[in-house]
C-alpha cells in the first residue's frame, strides 16, 4: 500500500476511500482510547484492503493516515511508512489523525429482499426512503421479478 503510494503519488480520494478512511480513523480512535487493539486493528485490515483494490492507485493521505493509526501497535511499522512516504520526521511527531464525524454516516442501507421467505436479493436505498421506494427498488431486482411472474 505505502509502495503504490509513494510511486503512483495519487493526490485524489474518490468519496467510497474518504468515508472508510474516516470510519476507520474514527473506529481505531475510539478502540485505542478503549484498549480494544483487536478490533483497531480489524478496522486497519478493512482499509488496506480496500486500499490493495484500488490497483495501485492509492492516495498519498490514506498511507500517511494508516501509518499513523498503526504506529502505536507497530512503531517501527509504522516510522517505516512514515519515512517511506517521504516524511522527515518521526511520526512521534505528528498529531494524530482526525475524523469527520459527518463523513463516518451512512446515508444509504442495505437491505435484504425475500419472496416467500427466501433471499431474492439486495438493495441499496437511502436511510429515510419510505415503503414505496423500497417495493419499487425491490421489484427492479431480476430474481425478485422472476418470482412473481
Amino acid at each position: 500500500v505505502v509502495t503504490s503510494a509513494v510511486e503512483n503519488n495519487v493526490q485524489e480520494m474518490s468519496q467510497e476511500t474518504t468515508k472508510i478512511l474516516h470510519k476507520t480513523m474514527k473506529k481505531v480512535t475510539e478502540d485505542m482510547e478503549g484498549m480494544s487493539f483487536n478490533t483497531a486493528i480489524s478496522a486497519m485490515m478493512v482499509l488496506t484492503n480496500h486500499l490493495q483494490s484500488l490497483d495501485g492507485q492509492v492516495p498519498v493521505e490514506a498511507a500517511e493516515k494508516l501509518a499513523l493509526m498503526v504506529s502505536p501497535i507497530a512503531p517501527h511499522l509504522g516510522e517505516e511508512c512514515w519515512s517511506l512516504l517521504g516524511n522527515e520526521d518521526s511520526l512521534a511527531y505528528a498529531p494524530w489523525v482526525e475524523y469527520d464525524e459527518e463523513l463516518c454516516v451512512d446515508n444509504t442501507v442495505k437491505m435484504g429482499v425475500q419472496v416467500n421467505g427466501k433471499v431474492r436479493g439486495q438493495i441499496e436505498i437511502p436511510k429515510d426512503a419510505d415503503q414505496e421506494l423500497a417495493m419499487a427498488e425491490a421489484m427492479k431486482e431480476s430474481r425478485v421479478e422472476a418470482q412473481l411472474d
